[in-house]
């Protein structure tokens, strides 16, 4: 089968590998549609994972099951499946303990393109089928079922993370497709002010389309010092950070209300160390919490998302700003995300016949 691989970091090129098996628990499944994520920009252009060779690259989709193991119950060869972007181990004691996201080491439920081929490929393996599958409704196309395999679970888990309540002020950092489903989150769990940070125009029109009150640029000024003057230097109750860089969490803090809740879910691609503003902090003691989490994966969860879209709570479709037919256009997608151009928020390269 051909495979769309990184060779090393900064090179990438289409392989030929052989077709994955199938484990009595696990599944092989094709690809109706694929997307870009700006994570596969930073493991392949940046080496944030580190030195991968031939490791077939990509984590989003949906697809058709191809084979299923002799073990499995709830899936069969043909079944149009949402397949998430965090795929853990349910066994595991991790998952006992509810961190199935870092089943078997940290963040090592991510394994499609981080500790195994992903699936920017004719076929895939997916581990533990059962618990990591979801059959994919009717209603919902092969575009929009590639935003549930992350955007909108990284997106959610920011404002779970944040743990917001009805009635908060939230600041959104970063409005990319991540940054826009943390918007939508934070409306639907009941926030009366978003106020969202980005640059991008059409990504300022989608962020005020999911409930943002505010929309403000970093290019205007400190982040901190707007957010403060146009909320009478109260702050907010919880930040959610879905872009930036290792400064960003200094900004956040400043702002942050004390017993306020910063729920990161943004990839920090470089860096060494995250720098925390001490007297902001309250010296140590401002009972101001910071928390990062890799999205939940699993069956359940993906089957409750998938519902919102069903019964119209959610619409996904602004993200998908460019779609594009048949494994040629990968490369030119992928680049794509690499270069952001001001039209873009998320491309989808739709496989399906």
């Amino acid at each position: 089968m051909k495979a769309y691989a990184m060779l090393k970091i900064g090179q990438s090129g289409w392989v030929e590998k052989q077709k994955p098996g199938v484990g009595p628990l696990d599944a092989v499944c094709r690809p109706l549609a694929v997307a870009i994520c700006t994570s596969d920009v930073h493991t392949l252009f940046e080496g944030a994972l580190g030195e991968r060779e031939n490791l077939t690259l990509g984590h989003e989709c949906c697809a058709e099951v191809v084979e299923v193991g002799e073990l499995v119950k709830d899936f069969k060869p043909g079944d149009r499946v949402i397949v998430p972007a965090i795929t853990p181990d349910w066994s595991s004691v991790e998952a006992q303990a509810g961190y199935a996201m870092h089943s078997n080491g940290m963040l090592c439920g991510w394994k499609f393109s981080n500790v195994k081929n992903g699936v920017f490929a004719e076929y895939f393996h997916v581990n533990d089928a059962d618990g990591n599958l979801a059959h994919l409704p009717d209603r919902i196309s092969v575009v929009d079922a590639c935003m549930l395999s992350d955007m909108v679970p990284t997106g959610f888990h920011a404002a779970e993370l944040a743990g917001i309540e009805f009635g908060d002020t939230v600041l959104v950092i970063g409005i990319g497709p991540v940054g826009l489903m943390s918007v939508a989150a934070a409306a639907l769990r009941g926030a009366s002010r978003v106020i969202a940070v980005g640059t991008r125009p059409i990504c300022q029109a989608a962020a005020k389309r999911y409930g943002a009150t505010d929309v403000i640029s970093y290019k205007d000024g400190p982040i901190d010092e707007q957010v403060l003057k146009m909320t009478d230097f109260r702050g907010v109750d919880r930040v959610l950070i879905a872009g930036g860089d290792c400064d960003t969490f200094a900004q956040a803090v400043r702002v942050l209300r004390p017993g306020g809740c910063i729920g990161n879910v943004n990839y920090l691609g470089g860096g060494d160390s995250i720098a925390i503003p001490r007297v902001e902090w309250g010296v140590g003691m401002g009972h101001k919490h910071i928390v990062g989490g890799l999205m939940p994966g699993g069956r359940l969860r993906m089957e409750k998302l998938a519902s919102l879209l069903v019964w119209d709570r959610l619409d996904v479709k602004p993200l998908s700003t460019h779609v594009y037919h048949g494994w040629d256009h990968l490369e030119e997608a992928l680049f794509l995300m690499r270069d952001k151009p001001q039209d873009l928020i998320k491309p989808v390269v739709v496989l399906e016949d």
